[in-house]
């Protein structure tokens, strides 16, 4: 027997290959992103300007970034682009093929090129899954290449990584809104979420009894069924090793599906996905697919045991996991328990959670330009609506499927009239209407006036609300909206 045969997790070569590749195309994903809204957004002439944080900060920003020494939108197309090329290169499986520091180095660029990015993208880059994506990045690089097995170590530290995600947000659920505590949440979610999808309406529009049912399974799937995913296998009479890992991990699986048809939250639902597929075993993934050839469903692969040097590496790297994992401890048993929050300056080992209450009414801000600014009032001038991309506007839209692409300015719409309506951001995007710029534009779905600059710009507050099925029949419109008032007047440059 091999002196650290206990490091090797032979039965758990697929689950590697998936959470490599996963992880990889997600990270791919962000960093496309990033190359289409950073600029406009955040770039040297965007709504939040890198070169003023690095100013006020004093270069230090969130935390470390290749940026610290100086920004430029030129630099920020280089790392982005250097993200998607070594993130392609795991995805279709050039450095696993070599030694595993190989695959290792790689992952770990990536991580520190997207890194340096979240530190500087301030509220535009402030969400849960971006510090998800760190710190997956971070982990999966430890599982090594195709030379080693993988290490049971860092397996296990992807099973924390997914018992956190989904035990803390069902804690933070059930320490939040009523609404989760007497099983009427998803009477209202998919309608009010951030950017619904093709399939929300129709969820919406099921049954009362339903929707008790969702909430009900999500406090399962997220309070119960993790606790499972430690547990590999359970010997049951009649039976046999049952695979309780794996069958947690498809339950798992099978709720971020349902979030992924009836919504749209980037990579969130994806990544959990992959995720909770390190929890499936090799022989179950020969069941379920045969395809999957039988000497990886037996653990019998050519890797040689794993060099000493190696198993030192993992195992310095599962011990800064292990120490990290305290405040995140912390905070899943503390009654005020943070969401989505880092403990440290380098995104790992994070608290997750999402969506403790529920809004019950969509409001919308919708942004419209006038051609004629004579009137200096706004009330005989012609008014034309901007669209977006993913937030709903147009009543007739069916609502489209964006995720696991991320639209950021739509997402931070969202947010305006829950509280957030001062934003400094929000000013000088409507400046940027006003002054037609190009890239600004390029954001949205719909520009009312083909590039040229509107006289006025104003912003209107609607309740949207998804049409019953007859007044779909009656009206053929999938939102019903009504005018709430007015909340930026008609302004112009002037």
């Amino acid at each position: 027997m091999e002196p650290f045969a206990w490091f090797d997790a032979r039965d758990y070569e697929v689950a590697r290959e998936v959470l490599q590749r996963g992880v990889a195309v997600l990270a791919l994903i962000a960093f496309v992103s990033t190359l289409n809204q950073f600029r406009p957004l955040l770039g040297e002439h965007g709504l939040l300007p890198v070169p003023r944080l690095l100013a006020a900060t004093q270069g230090r920003g969130r935390g470390p970034s290749v940026f610290r020494w100086g920004y430029s939108d030129r630099r920020l197309v280089v790392v982005a682009v250097a993200g998607v090329v070594l993130a392609a290169s795991v995805v279709v499986g050039l450095p696993q093929l070599g030694p595993p520091w190989v695959p290792m180095l790689v992952l770990l660029a990536t991580w520190a090129l997207y890194l340096s990015i979240v530190n500087v993208g301030q509220t535009f880059f402030g969400f849960g899954w971006e510090m998800l994506l760190c710190e997956a990045l971070f982990t999966v690089a430890f599982l090594g290449s195709s030379q080693v097995p993988p290490p049971i170590t860092i397996v296990v530290a992807v099973w924390w990584l997914v018992f956190r995600l989904e035990f803390g947000a069902g804690m933070i659920k059930i320490r939040g809104g009523r609404e989760w505590r007497d099983l009427t949440a998803l009477m209202y979610h998919h309608e009010t979420q951030p950017m619904p999808g093709p399939l929300s309406r129709q969820a919406h529009l099921l049954p009362a009894w339903f929707h008790r049912g969702e909430v009900l399974g999500n406090h399962v799937a997220q309070l119960v069924v993790p606790f499972l995913l430690f547990v590999p296998t359970l010997p049951v009479p009649a039976l046999g090793q049952v695979p309780v890992g794996a069958i947690a991990a498809a339950v798992v699986i099978l709720t971020q599906l349902w979030l992924i048809v009836t919504g749209n939250f980037a990579w969130l639902n994806w990544i959990t996905v992959v995720l909770a597929a390190s929890a499936i075993p090799d022989r179950v993934w020969h069941a379920v697919v045969p395809a999957i050839p039988l000497d990886l469903a037996s653990g019998a692969t050519d890797a040689a045991a794993s060099p000493l040097w190696w198993i030192v590496v993992v195992l310095a790297a599962s011990a800064l996991l292990l120490v990290l994992s305290w405040w995140p401890l912390r905070n899943l048993v503390s009654r005020r328990q943070l969401m989505n929050a880092s403990f440290n300056r380098w995104m790992l080992v994070n608290a997750y959670g999402a969506f403790g209450t529920v809004t019950k009414r969509r409001i919308e801000f919708v942004v419209e330009g006038a051609v004629d600014g004579s009137d200096g009032d706004g009330a005989a001038v012609e008014w034309r609506e901007y669209g977006f991309k993913g937030k709903p506007g147009d009543v007739r839209a069916i609502p489209r499927q964006w995720a696991p692409y991320h639209l950021r300015l739509d997402w931070l719409m969202w947010f305006l009239p829950l509280g957030r309506m001062h934003e400094p951001w929000f000013a000088v995007f409507l400046l940027r209407l006003l002054e037609a710029d190009a890239a600004t534009l390029r954001l949205l779905a719909h520009d009312p006036f083909g590039g040229r600059p509107p006289a006025l710009v104003r912003v209107l507050a609607y309740r949207y609300r998804f049409a019953t099925r007859a007044e779909f029949r009656e009206l053929r419109v999938r939102w019903i909206r009504t005018l709430e008032g007015e909340v930026v007047p008609p302004t112009g440059l002037r």
